[in-house]
């Protein structure tokens, strides 16, 4: 037990060399300030004192905050917390201590979301940001991932009902099958694999890899559409990294006329042929930097959940 312990203490030593970033977060944002709006979703006595005690509302906020960090899904959340040493630290848990399951995230989120308490929270959490040391610098870098959706089976009427924006009557007269249909996500093709879901669209900032812009939409929207809403103002560097999805004659007009450099990848070509490029036009070859900056997004997406409601807008760290 005494040598588990001390693997534990040594792999926290390890992060803290490493600079987990979570760190300075936990240290630099007083989470009490929050508790007047957490607390407000359970301000209604409870019926029975039978069953298990509620989970502390701050750290089920923290638990938020993670989630829209690192853009997870409440069942990859739940997975996480068990799994990562860093996760558990940030939140106050301990390896014996009860985790909340992905059922208890989604509630917590709709109560915070029928309150109408998430843009106030998120607002003074950006202001923390921002007045402690995590301001969006060094420039910014957008992507989007595809999110699979569980795959319907519905009949072919059924899906045409549903592109028309309609629920098919079937559905809604059965409450119970109705609850159990994704009618938002959609299909759509990459690289000849089709998929069935979401799309997470984000912009993160190169100094801190934090999510600053986040939208959600359906698989079929292409990245180009989301591209406007996804910049971030705020960032204290005039650049932007992107794939070439996003390259069109009208993107490189609009990041021009907003004041913005460019380091948009270009279709197909290779590496050899852009360090040419960048040659003829009498730059630095800039490859290494544009795949140091998908890393940074990758990295931020690596272990991507399904979204709750599509065409969803966030600034960094909502839900």
């Amino acid at each position: 037990m005494l040598d588990g312990l001390f693997n534990i203490e040594l792999r926290l030593r390890e992060l803290d060399a490493a600079g987990d970033p979570l760190v300075r977060l936990k240290r630099a944002i007083d989470w009490e300030q929050f508790r007047r709006y957490t607390d407000s979703i359970r301000e209604k006595e409870r019926k029975t004192n039978a069953g298990r005690r509620a989970y502390d509302t701050i750290l089920m906020f923290k638990i938020l905050i993670l989630q829209s960090l690192y853009n997870l899904s409440d069942d990859a959340m739940e997975y996480q917390i068990r799994d990562r040493i860093s996760f558990m630290r940030f939140l106050g848990l301990s390896l014996g201590d009860r985790v909340p399951d992905a059922k208890t995230i989604w509630l917590f989120r709709e109560q915070l979301r029928e309150g109408e308490l998430v843009e106030p929270l998120f607002a003074l959490f950006d202001r923390y940001l921002n007045d402690h040391g995590f301001v969006a610098q060094k420039g910014q870098i957008i992507d989007a991932s595809i999110v699979a959706a569980p795959r319907q089976g519905n009949t072919r009427k059924e899906n045409e009902t549903i592109k028309q924006g309609e629920t098919p009557t079937e559905w809604e007269e059965k409450p119970a099958k109705l609850v159990q249909k994704d009618v938002d996500a959609r299909w759509t093709k990459k690289n000849d694999v089709t998929h069935f879901g979401y799309k997470n669209h984000i912009c993160v900032d190169v100094a801190h890899k934090l999510i600053r812009e986040w939208a959600v939409t359906d698989a079929a929207l292409h990245d180009s559409q989301i591209f406007e809403e996804l910049i971030d103002d705020d960032n204290t560097r005039r650049e932007l990294w992107a794939d070439s999805a996003y390259r069109s004659q009208m993107s490189l007009e609009q990041l021009k006329q907003w004041g913005l450099r460019e380091h948009l990848q270009r279709k197909g070509g290779g590496a050899q042929q852009a360090a040419q490029r960048a040659r003829a036009a009498g730059q630095p070859h800039a490859s290494a930097d544009s795949c140091a900056g998908r890393a940074c997004v990758r990295h931020a997406i690596d272990a991507r959940g399904q979204p709750d409601h599509p065409h969803d807008r966030h600034r960094a760290g909502a839900m």
